[in-house]
């Protein structure tokens, strides 16, 4: 057994003191930081609804699933509540080529004694299984159904998990947590902006104990979160364009809202526009680069007037005309 396997919290912290949350209540936290611990990002700013119910999976062993547009931090959420507690985390992003063998395991050909012999590895969910990690299936409604029901097998009350190559039943570690985060809590892409989602069988949704939903932030927090990640704009002027800017991204999300945009600015987006505004000193050419690209070319006048309520300026024609073969 590791070092790892052999851990467990060893004391209590304050919701309050750790996660700036008012509420009465304390978390279980290791002492020491291992390597799987992800590192503290000190510009995060909490959701306390949703810090609440990670905190849940964490100190009551629940299932939490985190729902939410991209963009708002889901998956970052979750790490840094483990970042906090100092407690292992472990992402897998469920892309079209994870497949069953990669989360079980198999057979392998290693060197032993100078000789080849067949030996099985174990995949991420039994290693996992065995220690006290909070395993995070990142884009959940994207995986493959033969991954899917490998993962029901660990919802269940007791998650006993059986490795049928090896004859083997492992019961979890009293420490080890599950969680996962979704754009569409399984229901497809209704919207048409999550291309590759499934349609999950709702008894395993149903296995979920706790489904929150993290939205984009307020827009004075968000401005915060950008300055503290692009701090060359943290002065007069920078501020007001920051201002602008989210407010700008506040406009495309309203438009998506009641179908005028097919595509929205998410917090990612406004932090790398203004990264760009470091880097070309133009924020109209910034944002070009960042965002009117990416949007289909019927939409750009409509991106075009957000753009001159916010900043009172118009962007260059030539940039909202499609682009046309010599």
């Amino acid at each position: 057994m590791s070092d790892l396997a052999a851990a467990q919290p060893e004391r209590l912290v304050s919701v309050r003191d750790v996660f700036g949350i008012d509420a009465d209540l304390t978390a279980p936290a290791f002492a020491e930081r291992d390597d799987h611990v992800p590192e503290i990002d000190t510009a995060y700013r909490f959701n306390p609804e949703v810090t609440l119910a990670i905190l849940a999976g964490f100190t009551r062993n629940r299932r939490v699933m985190v729902q939410g547009m991209h963009g708002t931090g889901k998956s970052t959420h979750i790490e840094q509540v483990a970042a906090r507690l100092n407690w292992p985390c472990i992402r897998v992003n469920l892309d079209g080529h994870i497949g069953r063998l990669e989360l079980v395991g198999k057979d392998a050909i290693v060197l032993k004694g100078g000789l080849q012999v067949t030996e099985f590895q174990e995949g991420i969910v039994p290693w996992a299984l065995q220690r006290p990690v909070a395993l995070v299936f990142d884009e959940y409604d994207a995986g493959r159904p033969d991954v899917m029901f490998v993962i029901q097998r660990i919802l269940e009350r007791d998650g006993r998990f059986t490795l049928l190559d090896q004859n083997r039943v492992i019961a979890p570690h009293p420490y080890f947590r599950l969680f996962a985060t979704a754009n569409t809590v399984g229901l497809g892409n209704l919207s048409g902006l999550y291309h590759g989602t499934q349609t999950l069988n709702h008894a395993q949704i149903d296995r979920w104990n706790i489904v929150t939903t993290l939205n984009y932030l307020a827009p004075a927090e968000e401005a915060a979160i950008v300055l503290a990640r692009v701090p060359g704009k943290d002065n007069e002027h920078g501020r007001r364009l920051i201002d602008s800017m989210v407010a700008l991204a506040n406009l495309t999300r309203k438009g998506f809202a009641v179908g005028d945009l097919s595509n929205l600015m998410s917090p990612r987006t406004v932090i790398t526009w203004a990264e760009n505004c470091e880097i070309f000193r133009d924020p109209a050419l910034a944002f070009r680069l960042s965002f009117l690209n990416k949007c289909d070319d019927a939409e750009r006048p409509i991106v075009a007037e957000y753009y001159q309520r916010c900043f009172g300026v118009e962007l260059e024609a030539s940039w909202l005309r499609p682009a046309t073969p010599e």
